[in-house]
């Protein structure tokens, strides 16, 4: 491969994984493939690094300098150490892909700063904690997290296998990397639940003519996944048309987005269409899980594994302030869509989840509390969320936004 661009970054701590570390230096060297190692250690080093970038290099880029993350407490310095290789990484403009290998300890300070290059950049990270809950290490990211089998501790039959394919998949994905299409059409972001399904569709057709619509699930992760992309200004507009996930950040559901949900779309300017989808629910589990103080309440058994929660008219009003405050700092064009007709498919007329007055109290306060301008506005439809009218709408608004911004 030709160019500064096509440079894989290998990452380990190398004091104690320096051959692992090299071995698929090697491999991927024999591919074609130009490599660089990177050193994590986080204890001083008896002598220089072998890496061709060294820990005390990486270290340079902590906010505090290089004494901050060399301390006597192991796990300081690995947070310290964490946070220098996301600043060093951050200022590097050649990383083609990059494979970590770690245990614990080196999985924590390496998949920060995967999690910060674009999504489509190869990502491989090769950790003993690979096969249980990898959510915190993925995050939104692409990172593909390979299970090591044996502790990344030596080389041995097996672990000869596992870093070998971990180097070649690597590899393959640089050397045969996608390319960009000139006739790729620009990208839209959509959030769809089950129970705004019609309208995400309907939305969808009407748009992909000029636009690669990507809906993304609104079940925490998939709110994560849209906001990185618009930070990473991938998208020429959003349809954040379904934000139930602010219902389970609110009040203990299992798909909650973090208290950073719709900071990209106030960051960027993206032009921006919200609405209240599935606003009528909090996301549960199996009945048992659910907390006891809301044994009162009222539910709808979705299936075996699912159960969601009618939200009161007090938390409506919670809802409306928290994205009302949200929506004040965005100075882009956006529209917030309000469907009277009801939130979601169970929030209709003659459905389980109907709840007028609940809905007014959402409206009512989000009214109440949103400063709206030219650029920043509320409006009012009759429709339920998943009426053909209310998608038509929904488009004509996206459209206007981008217009403004062309």
């Amino acid at each position: 491969m030709k160019g500064e661009a096509n440079v894989i970054f290998a990452v380990a701590t190398a004091d104690t994984k320096g051959n692992e570390l090299y071995y698929v230096r090697d491999l991927i060297v024999k591919t074609g493939v130009a490599v660089k190692t990177v050193d994590l250690s986080t204890q001083p080093l008896s002598t220089p690094s072998l890496a061709d970038i060294s820990p005390q290099h990486v270290a340079r880029f902590h906010p505090q300098g290089e004494a901050a993350v060399f301390s006597a407490d192991r796990g300081q310095s690995i947070d310290a150490m964490a946070e220098a290789f996301r600043h060093f990484v951050a200022a590097q403009h050649n990383i083609a892909g990059m494979i970590g290998l770690g245990g614990s300890g080196g999985t924590a300070l390496i998949t920060p700063a995967m999690q910060l290059l674009p999504v489509g950049v190869p990502k491989v990270m090769v950790s003993t904690m690979a096969s249980g809950d990898v959510a915190n290490y993925v995050g939104s990211s692409d990172i593909s997290m390979l299970y090591s089998v044996t502790d990344v501790a030596g080389l041995n039959r097996i672990s000869r296998q596992v870093l070998g394919n971990a180097a070649h998949q690597i590899a393959g994905a640089v050397r045969f990397a996608v390319p960009e299409s000139a006739e790729d059409k620009p990208a839209l972001g959509l959030t769809m639940f089950g129970v705004t399904t019609p309208c995400i569709q309907a939305v969808s057709e009407a748009l992909s003519a000029h636009y690669d619509c990507l809906v993304f699930h609104a079940t925490g992760s998939g709110g994560m996944a849209l906001e990185k992309l618009t930070a990473s200004r991938m998208l020429a507009g959003v349809l954040d048309l379904t934000t139930t996930e602010v219902c389970d950040l609110l009040f203990g559901g299992v798909l909650a987005c973090d208290e950073t949900r719709f900071d990209a779309i106030a960051a960027t300017e993206t032009p921006c269409v919200m609405s209240a989808g599935a606003l009528d629910m909090v996301n549960f589990g199996h009945p048992s899980s659910i907390p006891s103080r809301y044994a009162d309440r009222q539910f709808y058994h979705h299936n075996a594994q699912v159960t969601l929660m009618r939200t009161t008219a007090d938390e409506n009003r919670q809802m409306a302030e928290w994205i009302a405050a949200k929506l004040n700092h965005c100075h882009g064009p956006v529209t917030f869509l309000i469907p009277e007709g009801g939130f979601s498919a169970l929030d209709s007329e003659g459905q389980p989840f109907w709840a007028p007055e609940a809905n007014k109290a959402f409206i009512t306060a989000l009214e109440a509390q949103v400063k709206q301008t030219s650029r920043r506005r509320l409006v009012r439809l009759p429709w339920n969320i998943n009426d053909p009218r209310f998608a038509q709408a929904a488009v004509e608004a996206l459209q206007q936004a981008i217009s403004k911004e062309n």
